[in-house]
C-alpha cells in the first residue's frame, strides 16, 4: 500500500516537472522575469495568457497578517482581515506536544488559504543562541532536536491546506543588530550539529515547499545569494527542489542572485521593476552577461510549487478563518504552554472560593500584544488580557481590582508617518527608545499622564509603584503580572540586557516585602534576570505571548482549572554572562560575529561549564507528581526506543513530559569542556491520579555504547541506564 502510494507520488512529481518545463519554454523573457521578483509587497506577477496566477505571500507565524496596499506599507483598514491570533512559536515549543504543533499548523494553513494566500512565511526555526535576540519569541528553542520535532508537524499542518510553509531564516540568523550585513563565522561541526539539522528535517521530513534565506552573511556571502548555503548544501547535498525566497531586501547583487539557487527576490521598497532580479536582470540577459537559462530553472521550480498547491488545476482546497475550532486550538496551545517555574509552598493553584477581593498589579495584566513585534504583528479578532481572563474565571462573585504598578515608555515612541518596515533597510537595528516595533499600540490611559520628559516618567513610575504596594495588604490575593512586551521582543532590534524593564524589579521586591504570598507572573519571549527577588517569591508562573486566549489560559492555570504542563524550551540564565555567546563577547557585533562557543549553546554550555541556571532546560512543575520505573532500551528494526513506566502519584489529573538525554559512556579526562548530554527524545503523557502508563520514547540516533538519562528536565534525572 505504502509502496503504491510512493510510486504514485513519484509519477505525479515527474508529471509536474515535465509540465513546468513545457510552460517555462513557452514564456517570454519579460514573463519569466516577472515571476521571480516582487510585483507588489507580498506577491509576484502571474502570466494571465497562460493561466499562471501570481504567487501571494503573507507573514507570519502567529496568524495571517492584515492586508497592506500593494505598493505602500500602509494597512488597508479593512473589516474582513482580522484573524485567529495564535500563541508564538516559543509558546508552542513549551508545550512539548507534537500533536498540538500539527493542530496549530493546521489552523495557520487553513486561515492562510481562507485569506487567499499561497505562501505563509513561517515557521521561524533559528536557534536561540542568546536570550537578547529580538525575534526569539518567533523561534522554538535553543535545542535543534526539540526545534525540528515541533517544526515538522507544524509544517505538515500548514501544507495540509494547499498552502506552502516557508521555513526561515536560512541560516545562522541569530541576532537583529546589523542583521542586514553582519558576517557570521562558525566551525563546520557547530554549523552541522546545531544550526542546520532543524532546517534539514523541516525541508526533508516536513516537506516544506519553500525556504527563506537570511539577511546576514555566512563566511562572507550574503545568505540569500550564497553558493555555499543554497548551492552546495541545499541543492546538491540535500537535493532540495523547492522554492527559495529571499528575505525582504536580502538580495544585494544581480549577477550573484541570478547565478545562485535563489528563486524569488522580495523587498520592502516600491520600485519593483528596479529590484536586482527585475529590469537589471533582464538587461544583463539581453546583453549576454547572464544566460537566460539561469532563470529558467527558477521559473520551473515556481511552476512546480504552484502545481503542488493545485493553483492551476481547480482542485485546490478551500480554507476558513476565525472559526470556533481555531479558537479552541489557540486556547489548547496557550494552556499547555504556561510554565510553572516555582511553587515552593504549594500556594498554587489559588482558591476561587472563600475570597472577596483580588488585586492584579502590572501593566502586562491589561496589555494586548497581537499588534506588535514587527512582521509577526497580527490584527487579532480579539485578545483576552490576563485581567479579563481572571475576571472571567472568578465569575463576578469576587471583586477584582487592577493597579498598573509600573508603566512602559510607549508614549515616547514617535512613529511618524513612515512604517518601520519601510525604513528597515536603512539600518540594521533600532534604538529601543524610539523603536517603531510597537507601531499601532496606543498608550494605555495611565501612560498619557506621564508625558515625554524622562523625569516625569520616573516620578510617574514611583507613584504607580507606591500606590500598588500600599494597596496590596488589603486584598485576599495579590497577583503581579509583569515581564516584557514588543518594545523588547521585536524584529529589528536586540535587547541590551536581561533585566526587567520599567523598574519592575523594584515593584516586585517591595510587593514581596509587604505580601510574601504575592503570586508573580512574567510574560515574554525570552528569559529575564530574577536575582533581586527570586529567593523571596514562593510562586512564579511564566507565560509567553499566548495568543487570543492567553489570558483565559493563565487564569485557568492560576485557579486550578488547568494543571500546568509547559516545560522550558530554553535555559533561563541567572546572569547574561552565563550564556556562552556573551561569555566570549560574540553577540550583537556590527561587522562580524565569530561563534567561537561552537556546539556549547544553552544547556550544553551550562552543563559542560557546571554553571547553575535560574531554571534549567526542560523545567516545569505540575500540581501533581510523577514517578518513573522500569526503564529499558528497546530496538525495533532500525529504531531505538526508551520504555519506562510513568505513574501519576498525586491527587489531580496532569501531564508529564518524559525527556531522554544521551551522554557519553565514559567522560573525557582531557582538559577543557566536554559535551555532557544532549536531548534525543521526549514524549508527553497525560494521566489521571493513580494511573500508570508504559511510555515509549523514540530516540534520535543510535544510543548503543552511551548512557541514557531519563527525567523531568535536563537536571531532574530520574533514571540512568
Amino acid at each position: 500500500m505504502a509502496s503504491n502510494q510512493t510510486k504514485q507520488m513519484e509519477r505525479q512529481a515527474k508529471q509536474y516537472w515535465n509540465q513546468a518545463r513545457e510552460l517555462t519554454a513557452s514564456l517570454t523573457l519579460d514573463e519569466k522575469v516577472g515571476m521571480i521578483h516582487g510585483a507588489s509587497l507580498f506577491q509576484t506577477k502571474g502570466v494571465e495568457r497562460l493561466g499562471i496566477p501570481p504567487l501571494v505571500m503573507s507573514d507570519g507565524p502567529m496568524g495571517i497578517r492584515q492586508e497592506f496596499y500593494p505598493d505602500q506599507w500602509k494597512a488597508m483598514g479593512l473589516t474582513d482581515d482580522s484573524v485567529t491570533y495564535l500563541p508564538c512559536n516559543s509558546a508552542l515549543a513549551a508545550t512539548w506536544n507534537r500533536r498540538l504543533a500539527k493542530e496549530m499548523g493546521n489552523v495557520l494553513g487553513r486561515e492562510a488559504r481562507g485569506r487567499g494566500k499561497d505562501v505563509i512565511l513561517a515557521p521561524g526555526i533559528n536557534l536561540k543562541r542568546s536570550p537578547l535576540c529580538g525575534r526569539n519569541f518567533e523561534y522554538f528553542s535553543e535545542d535543534p532536536y526539540l526545534t525540528k520535532e515541533m517544526a515538522v508537524p507544524f509544517i505538515q499542518g500548514i501544507q495540509n491546506w494547499d498552502v506552502a510553509a516557508c521555513v526561515k531564516h536560512f541560516a545562522v540568523n541569530n541576532q537583529e543588530t546589523e542583521r542586514l550585513w553582519v558576517d557570521v563565522t562558525i566551525d563546520e561541526e557547530a554549523l552541522r550539529t546545531l544550526y542546520l539539522p532543524a532546517f534539514y528535517d523541516a525541508l526533508k521530513k516536513g516537506g516544506s515547499y519553500t525556504v527563506m534565506g537570511a539577511y546576514n552573511r555566512l563566511y562572507g556571502e550574503y545568505c540569500c545569494q550564497s553558493q555555499y548555503l543554497l548551492g552546495d548544501i541545499l541543492r546538491k547535498e540535500w537535493e532540495y527542489d523547492g522554492v527559495v525566497i529571499s528575505d525582504w531586501g536580502g538580495v544585494h547583487d544581480t549577477e550573484a542572485a541570478a547565478n545562485s539557487q535563489l528563486d524569488i527576490e522580495m523587498s520592502v521598497t516600491y520600485d519593483f521593476d528596479e529590484y536586482f532580479m527585475a529590469n537589471p536582470l533582464k538587461q544583463a540577459i539581453e546583453e549576454g552577461r547572464i544566460p537566460e537559462t539561469a532563470i529558467d530553472e527558477k521559473v520551473t521550480r515556481i511552476l512546480v510549487l504552484m502545481m503542488r498547491l493545485h493553483m492551476m488545476d481547480g482542485k485546490r482546497k478551500s480554507g476558513a478563518y476565525n472559526t470556533e475550532e481555531h479558537r479552541k486550538t489557540a486556547l489548547s496551545v496557550a494552556r499547555e504552554s504556561i510554565v510553572l517555574l516555582k511553587n515552593k509552598k504549594g500556594q498554587l493553584p489559588l482558591p476561587a472560593k472563600g475570597i472577596k477581593r483580588v488585586l492584579v498589579i502590572g501593566e502586562n495584566g491589561v496589555c494586548v500584544h497581537a499588534n506588535g513585534g514587527g512582521s509577526a504583528e497580527i490584527k487579532a479578532l480579539y485578545e483576552i488580557s490576563p485581567l479579563m481572563g481572571i475576571k472571567k474565571c472568578l465569575g463576578g462573585n469576587v471583586k477584582v481590582d487592577f493597579l498598573p504598578g509600573y508603566c512602559s515608555n510607549l508614549e515616547e515612541t514617535d512613529n511618524g508617518e513612515i512604517n518601520w518596515q519601510e525604513a528597515s533597510l536603512e539600518s540594521g537595528h533600532k534604538d529601543r527608545e524610539s523603536s517603531g516595533c510597537q507601531e499601532g499600540n496606543a498608550p494605555l490611559p495611565f501612560e498619557k499622564k506621564a508625558g515625554k520628559n524622562r523625569e516625569d516618567l520616573r516620578k510617574k513610575r514611583d507613584q504607580l509603584r507606591e500606590e500598588a504596594v500600599k494597596a496590596a495588604p488589603f486584598y485576599d490575593q495579590v497577583i503581579v503580572i509583569g515581564g516584557l512586551n514588543h518594545q523588547y521582543d521585536c524584529e529589528g532590534a536586540d535587547r541590551k540586557d536581561m533585566k526587567l524593564p520599567y523598574e519592575q524589579d523594584q515593584l516586585i521586591c517591595q510587593l514581596l516585602k509587604v505580601r510574601p504570598d504575592t503570586v508573580v507572573v512574567l510574560l515574554g519571549g525570552s528569559p529575564v534576570e530574577m536575582g533581586e527577588w527570586i529567593h523571596n517569591a514562593d510562586s512564579l508562573v511564566w507565560c509567553w505571548y499566548g495568543g487570543m486566549e492567553g489570558g483565559t489560559a493563565l487564569a485557568e492555570v492560576l485557579y486550578g482549572l488547568v494543571n500546568p504542563s509547559g516545560r522550558l524550551p530554553e535555559s533561563f540564565y541567572k546572569r547574561l554572562e552565563d550564556c556562552s555567546a556573551h561569555a566570549i563577547g560574540e553577540f550583537a557585533k556590527e561587522d562580524q560575529v565569530d561563534y567561537r562557543e561552537g556546539i556549547y549553546v544553552g544547556y550544553r554550555y551550562l552543563d559542560a561549564s557546571q554553571i547553575e541556571p535560574e531554571f534549567c532546560f526542560g523545567h516545569g512543575l505540575s500540581y501533581t507528581t510523577f514517578s518513573y520505573h522500569n526503564g529499558r532500551l528497546v530496538k525495533e528494526g532500525e529504531d531505538w526506543y526508551l520504555s519506562c513506566l510513568i505513574t501519576n502519584t498525586g491527587n489531580c489529573h496532569g501531564s508529564e513530559v518524559v525527556q531522554v538525554y544521551v551522554r557519553p559512556s565514559v567522560p573525557s579526562k582531557e582538559g577543557g569542556m566536554e559535551l555532557f548530554q544532549e536531548l534525543k527524545g521526549f514524549e508527553k503523557v497525560e494521566l489521571k491520579p493513580g494511573e500508570s502508563q508504559m511510555v515509549f520514547v523514540k530516540l534520535d540516533g543510535n544510543p548503543e555504547g552511551k548512557r541514557i538519562a531519563v527525567g523531568a528536565s535536563s537536571r531532574d534525572i530520574r533514571m540512568l541506564l
